[in-house]
């Protein structure tokens, strides 16, 4: 048995004389949403294609639930969903109709199409749009048409490419929760640039930049990546700023109210032990102290920056 659905050994892919992923490498477990992120024209898009069979790479090897799919690209391709960032729809066409055509495609026994897409529609919410022309279905509906497509053939692995692109608010977080609904049941890659769709959809995370993994590991393991490099502190007495550049490690100290400080340090963890016992040696009443996190987006750019 299997234990992950999707290993990606040794991944390299090359335009003419330009190399647009190089000794990518990652595995997916079988349930749960993997976020693939990386900044437009990283490699994302490439690596997604080689995965679901639709670019052949230069090197390396895919293998879907044991499967070889350069070797056995049809019996592979079975057990993957699709839906690329360009939803392929065919506007004239009934959710029905247009369904119907991918269960055909998909080469679904005809006696088991009409209850593949009653089970799409139903996952997706589409049951009341059967007959309506997707052309005149918002942008949220039309991409939940795009996932039923990826799903009518019941795939384990479901690859999402930029699914919340162009859609309003409110379809976004309707869009989120039926990706959370997909992952119970099977694997879901979900690729974006947006560190925020990451951050609420994702356990895991891979990071390609410039064609390069820089980052696979938990969602928590990304949000804490970069060390603090300066602590929050409110003192009733604050001494001056030389007083506290005066203490080992300190290395600026910027005033934010009459009482709240932002100290910078150089790295070393043990800076707030230093100033808490300054504070009680001194009497200048330490009320809080905290030290301060790197947003997401400075994990993005420093995690960037490796790939240079």
């Amino acid at each position: 048995m299997h234990t992950t659905i999707i290993s990606v050994e040794n991944l390299s892919h090359r335009y003419a004389s330009t190399w647009a992923i190089r000794d990518i490498s990652f595995q997916i477990d079988k349930t749960g949403i993997l976020g693939l992120l990386g900044s437009n024209g990283a490699g994302k898009s490439t690596t997604m294609n080689i995965m679901c069979g639709v670019l052949n790479q230069t090197a390396g090897k895919v293998v879907i639930d044991g499967i070889n799919l350069r070797e056995h690209p049809e019996k592979a391709k079975r057990e993957i969903g699709f839906l690329p960032q360009q939803a392929p729809l065919y506007m004239d066409l009934t959710v029905d109709e247009y369904l119907r055509h991918c269960a055909y495609l998909r080469q679904i026994d005809k006696k088991v199409v009409p209850k593949a897409m009653a089970e799409a529609k139903e996952r997706c919410g589409l049951g009341h749009f059967s007959k309506r022309l997707i052309k005149n279905l918002s942008g949220g509906y039309r991409q939940r048409v795009g996932i039923a497509q990826a799903i009518i053939h019941k795939p384990k692995l479901v690859v999402l490419d930029e699914p919340t692109n162009g859609l309003d608010p409110n379809q976004i977080i309707e869009v989120r929760s039926l990706i959370r609904e997909i992952a119970e049941e099977r694997a879901v890659i979900f690729s974006t640039h947006i560190l925020s769709e990451v951050q609420v959809l994702c356990k895991d995370i891979r990071m390609i930049e410039q064609g390069k993994l820089v980052f696979a590991d938990t969602m928590e393991a990304f949000n804490n990546y970069i060390s603090p490099q300066s602590v929050r502190v409110e003192l009733d007495h604050p001494p001056t700023n030389e007083t506290l550049l005066q203490i080992e490690g300190v290395t600026k100290v910027e005033r934010l109210t009459e009482r709240s400080l932002r100290i910078f340090f150089d790295g070393d963890r043990d800076i707030t032990d230093r100033i808490i016992r300054a504070s009680v040696q001194h009497d200048w009443y330490l009320r809080e102290i905290y030290l301060d996190k790197g947003s997401l987006d400075d994990v993005f750019a420093q995690l960037s920056s490796r790939a240079n």
